[in-house]
Order: structure tokens, then sequence, then C-alpha cells
């Protein structure tokens, strides 16, 4: 498995220079683009609200708030919590100036993104650095490489703190910006310089500084067979159990791709597999006895390469995931959406969607990568939904590699499975279904493709629709109904 600049980062990405890329300013915009310090634009009002009263309109800005600057929203949310405040502002004129708001009202302000100012950048040298197997060409932000606290606590990022500043640990410690989710990887000093580089040190040091401080933490340990794991992983764990601020640890397989030479294996034999499982059951043990809970979590990948993909009786019960806090790391999506699955069943929605689709004689093609094709293919064949609902699995030859979750697959691999798949079974009437996590907030995949150039490519219509059964069998149904 691996993983990508998400949504979230990729419009912080873009966002401090969009005003800039214009081709003509308006007045607001090249005030704030002479602004000394960040500014905050506004996208949207509350109407009736103070902001709206005060004449605010979408293309100000805030720049402060009660003289402090106005770096992200959590500066917002910390300093506009008072019930009076002051505030600094650019006004669609090109003016500045300041308006007080009542105690206890709302402002009615909705921001252009999280970040005021521009991303913190990661200063590291990981060997197993995703964005640097990247194939050339991507757009920018998909090769940011973020190493920002402030993303981390907002959108669940993973971040090194390797280039913290004394100022900013004293602001995540005042303002409490906690839990953080933190790359651990190792907690060995000389091991951890290898993986990562020269500032590892330091963000250990920063870590257990906040740790001492009360800020909480997720650690996640990104695990390279023959360097991390074993011994060295027993290291690490028993490292973090000692620092109770350490909520949880989340273990993830090594993810490359064909577009570098240096890794070419992970964990994908069965002995490999359950050799990570078998080092982490006895912290699960001792958590459970002792805190309520696993604390430590393999990725899905470990137990289905370790006990095999054709059922799911060796994944950790729900129970296991709690909220599914780390469910973005490939952490009890399998779980999910089997129980999701099962529950379907029992409750008819599967049967229903299958009368739905046999009513207009419809198979549902839902495209996913091959990492859930084993699951949802014994998933499928044992339920009212076999020959109707019918999976495309798509290997990903855009990333090549390791890497095969759907969410990384990409239009250059889907429209020609699903133009295989049509002139296959022409004559069968196919809906073509893409799961909306395969595109971003701008709704492009990640070759830069929109559903209407997969539907141009494929020769074949398509529809988007959700990623688990709850939600995409009753668009299923509405989609078959639909069709004439």
């Amino acid at each position: 498995m691996a993983t990508y600049p998400g949504k979230d980062i990729e419009r912080e990405a873009n966002a401090p220079c969009a005003a800039c890329e214009q081709a003509t300013l308006t007045p607001a915009e090249a005030a704030a683009a002479a602004w000394a310090g960040p500014a905050a634009r506004i996208i949207a009002v509350e109407p009736e609200s103070p902001a709206d009263d005060a004449g605010f309109a979408p293309g100000c800005y805030l720049t402060t708030v009660d003289g402090e600057p106005l770096r992200d929203i959590i500066d917002w949310r910390w300093l506009a919590a008072d019930d009076v405040i002051t505030v600094g502002y650019i006004d669609l004129d090109g003016e500045a100036g300041e308006v007080e708001r009542e105690p206890g009202e709302r402002w009615g302000f909705e921001f252009d993104g999280v970040l005021f100012d521009r991303v913190k950048l990661c200063r590291n040298a990981c060997v197993f650095c995703f964005m640097r197997q990247l194939p050339d060409g991507v757009r920018p932000s998909l090769v940011l490489r973020d190493d920002d606290f402030r993303l981390s606590f907002l959108s669940g990022t993973f971040v090194t703190l390797t280039n913290l500043k004394p100022e900013d640990e004293t602001r995540i410690i005042e303002q409490h910006i906690s839990p953080l989710r933190v790359s651990l990887h190792a907690s060995e000093p000389d091991l951890r310089r290898r993986m990562i580089g020269k500032h590892a040190a330091h963000g250990l040091a920063a870590l257990d500084r906040l740790l001492a401080a009360g800020i909480e933490a997720h650690a996640q340990i990104v695990l390279m067979p023959g360097v991390n794991d074993g011994d060295a992983l027993r290291e690490t764990l028993e490292w973090a159990w000692e620092r109770p601020g350490i909520n949880g640890v989340g273990i993830v397989p090594l993810g490359f791709t064909k577009h570098q030479t240096a890794l070419h294996e992970s964990f994908t034999t069965p002995e490999a597999a359950r050799g990570v499982i078998d080092v982490i059951a006895p912290f699960q043990q001792r958590a459970r006895a002792e805190r309520g809970g696993p604390w430590v979590f393999a990725a899905d990948e470990f137990y289905v390469n370790a006990f095999g993909a054709d059922t799911p009786a060796h994944i950790p019960p729900a129970s296991d995931y709690g909220d599914y806090d780390m469910f973005e790391d490939g952490i009890g999506i399998v779980r999910s959406y089997v129980d999701e699955f099962e529950e379907v069943c029992e409750n008819g929605l599967a049967a229903r969607a299958a009368e739905a689709l046999a009513a207009r004689n419809l198979t549902a093609r839902y495209i996913i990568g091959e990492a859930m094709q084993p699951f949802l293919d014994a998933m499928i064949a044992n339920s009212s939904l076999a020959g109707r609902l019918v999976p495309l699995t798509v290997r990903n030859d855009y990333f090549g590699g390791n890497v095969n979750v759907t969410g990384l697959l990409t239009a250059s691999d889907i429209a020609p499975a699903i133009k295989a798949a049509s002139e296959e079974e022409e004559g069968t009437h196919q809906l073509f279904l893409l799961p909306k996590v395969i595109f971003n907030d701008n709704g492009v995949t990640l070759d830069d493709m929109t559903v209407q150039d997969i539907e141009n490519a494929a020769g074949a219509p398509v529809s988007v629709v959700s990623c688990n059964p709850l939600d995409y069998l009753p668009e299923i149904i509405k989609l078959a109904q639909d069709e004439s």
C-alpha cells in the first residue's frame, strides 16, 4: 500500500499562490499580495451575521486578530474565541482597517482553505518517500513534500517534527494542538537517521518535549523488510509504550512504485507478513489488559498476505479498530467493508439493488484495485448480487510496483479496462461505476483526467459513486431506475 498527498494537502499547496496566478488582480488581491504577513481570504459570508452586517463580502481578507497575525484556521479559532475581538482586514477596495463584534456573536466567515500562509515543507531524505517515486510530469501538488504540524492536526497527515522551530513547539503547547500524527519509523538513533536523514534526532527530541507537555500523538511506522522490522520493531514499540501520550501505533508496509530502482520488496509472502503480526501480538495482548484496546495496529495487507484474501476470518474484529482513527492508513478498511457488506445483505439492501439491476437487465461493473478483489469477489458470490454486481478489477500500471489500492488508480489504467470490458461484453447492458476516492476535490484523477475524459477514452458512460456498500447500493438502485 502507498499513500500520496491528500485532497486537503493539494488544496493548501495551491492556495497561497492562487491570486498571483490571475492575469488581473482585484484591488483586494493586490493589497493582500503586498501585505507583509499572511491573509485569510473570505469566500463566503453568512447572511445577517456580524460579518455581513459589518460589510464583509467574498473576496475580502482578514489579516490580524487583536493585532496578532492570522496564519491559519487554528489561529482563527484560538484568537476569535473571545467575546470581543478586533479584526484587521483588507476590503474589496484595497483598504485596511479594523472592526469589532458584539460579545457572543458568531462572525459568519468562511475562509479559502485552512492555511493562510505557506505549507511547511519536509527537509528529510526518507529512503521510502513515496513522493520521490512518482512518474515525471505529475501536477506539482502531488510531489509537494509537506511536513506541517498544522495539517497533521487538521487533516490527519503524518509529520516527522524534524522541521519544528522553538516557536512552533511553544505554539503547539500554548494552543494545545493535539493530537498530532507523527511518523516514528524507528526509535534507535542510528537506524532512524539512516531511514529519514540527518534531522532524525531533532524530531524525536521534539516529540519527547511535546509529550512531556501534555500533547498527545498517534504514531506511524512505515515498515521495511530487513530494516526496521523484527527486533528493531520490538525496540520501537517498547519506546513508544513507555510514553503514555502516544495513543496508538499504526504499522504500514513499505509501498514502492516502478519509477525507482532501490526498493523492490515488501511483506507480500505469508511468512514475512506473519512475522510482523507475531511481533506485535504480545504488545496488543498487554495493551488490551492495561489500556483497554490493542494500541498497536497492523495495516490490512499484513493480514491479507499472511492468511489469504479469500476469507475475512483472520481480520481483527471491529471492536479492535474503535472509531477507525487510522482508516486512511489502510488500517481497518477491509473489516469495515466486510461488516457493511454483511449488513446490506441482512437488511435487504443488496437484494433490492439486485432486483433493480435485474429489472433493467443491467450489470453493475464497480471499479476496484487488486487489493480488494479477492474479498469483494467472495462476498458478492455468496450474496443476492451475484451476477449483477461484478467488480472490474484494474491493475495499476501507472505506478506499478506493489501499488494496488483503489484510491491510487488512474484514468490511464481505468479507461482501457472499461473499454475492454465493453468490447468483451458487447450487447450487454453495463453500468460502469467509479468510486469517488479516485478523484480529488477538483474532480480529477491522479493523472489529471476528469470523468468526461475517462468516458471519451473508454467509449462508454461512467458514473461516480460512493466507496462503501451502505452508500453505493442506493446509488446503484437510482442509476438502474433512471435507465430507460
